[in-house]
């Protein structure tokens, strides 16, 4: 497989259009072992690449996703696509992740159902998907898996690991477990581990999707209805802890739905009808068991894991790393980015910490792109 065959063509500052792929990995008798002590294989991981890479193959960015995103950052599928990867804007010629300079790989993660093997896939054991018996993922899997994808294509070095929230997670996990893989990291509103409250939130929205009647243990594949209720409830769950009670407040206050009666148990707010949408668009686009397991895999985190303390764990860390935060995070408080920095600069590494000022909470990094652009191109750059 030639991985330097994929020369984009350039309009405008835009990547032209780009192609999702696949590579199948441990295909033959070797299988992968996962940190449970569970072997997988075949398995097969979807990625996007944009621009070239070199022939020193010593170009590389890897962008590592959010819980329900996908291997699409950048680009369209058609000329006439009307949305573009979920990180666009910051990926492409020119930009702050520069495809004229950089080849940029965006893999999507083990246990997810956008392509790379999860729950959703066929067991080739017994002809049918997986279901809940699909084994549990860790991070540390999903960087594991990362790892031996790119030493596929040939590549042993990374320029950047890039990504926030569970991608951010991911990108500590590379720092610490492959430190002379990666020259930079830029973890994105992320801790060391989660803490009690955030696992609080997780095990709500999991019991929303495992309370609802479709979900048959896990093993809805055959039958004809999916747990779209539980879902539904888990997204509005989580779209709360995602953005902050003042981007609420100056969006949708009070404000009434025209069509709902006042008095009535019906949702006559127009906050109802928001959460009642991004609920809607969920259930259309993931799977109920890659969200409880992708769910289960930043509750299992905990970078410290096995080196016996997390100074321990970031002591193997040799990258560059800059920790970016948003002040308004609440489901990851910036006081839990700033412990992984302390403990860094205790440590005396190259470590720059950016807290930025929004609104939008622990979104921010998928909706004000100008804030967060500036300052990953001026750290590549340095």
């Amino acid at each position: 497989m030639s991985v330097c065959s994929e020369e984009l063509a350039k309009t405008e500052g835009d990547l032209a259009v780009v192609s999702p792929q696949k590579l199948t990995l441990f295909s033959d008798d070797k299988m992968f072992e996962l940190e449970s002590g569970q072997k997988l294989g075949p398995i097969e991981v979807a990625y996007e690449s944009y621009g070239t890479l070199n022939s020193a193959r010593d170009n590389v960015v890897l962008i590592v996703h959010h819980l329900t995103a996908n291997a699409h950052a950048a680009g369209k599928y058609s000329l006439d696509d009307q949305e573009a990867g979920w990180w666009d804007p910051l990926i492409g010629p020119g930009k702050a992740i520069d495809t004229e300079e950089y080849y940029v790989i965006c893999t999507n993660v083990l246990g997810s159902c956008y392509g790379s093997t999860g729950p959703a896939s066929i067991n080739p054991a017994t002809g049918k998907e997986y279901g809940s018996d699909f084994p549990v993922v860790t991070v540390g899997d999903m960087v594991n898996l990362q790892k031996a994808f790119l030493e596929k294509l040939g590549i042993k070095e990374l320029q950047l690991v890039i990504g926030g929230s569970l991608g951010g997670m991911q990108v500590l996990k590379w720092a610490v477990e492959y430190p002379d893989f990666l020259q930079k990291a830029v973890p994105i509103s992320t801790p060391a581990q989660l803490k009690a409250q955030t696992i609080a939130y997780n095990q709500v929205a999991i019991e929303a999707v495992k309370n609802d009647p479709a979900w048959h243990g896990g093993h809805y594949y055959q039958q004809e209805e999916r747990p779209v209720k539980g879902m539904d409830l888990a997204r509005k769950i989580g779209m709360i802890t995602f953005r902050t009670p003042q981007s609420f407040q100056a969006r949708f206050g009070r404000k009434e739905l025209a069509d709902k009666e006042f008095y009535s148990l019906d949702n006559q707010f127009k906050i109802n009808s928001y959460l009642d949408y991004q609920g809607q668009k969920f259930i259309n686009r993931f799977d109920a068991n890659s969200f409880i397991y992708l769910t289960k895999a930043m509750d299992l985190y905990d970078l410290s894991r096995g080196y016996g303390s997390l100074a321990a764990a970031l002591e193997r860390v040799e990258a560059e790393v800059m920790m970016m935060a948003v002040d308004s995070d609440q489901l990851f408080p910036i006081e839990e980015s700033r412990e992984v920095v302390s403990i860094l600069k205790e440590l005396d590494k190259d470590v720059k910490f950016h807290q930025l000022r929004s609104d939008y909470g622990h979104d921010a990094f998928l909706v004000e792109f100008h804030k967060f652009g500036p300052v990953i191109e001026d750290f590549l750059s340095s």
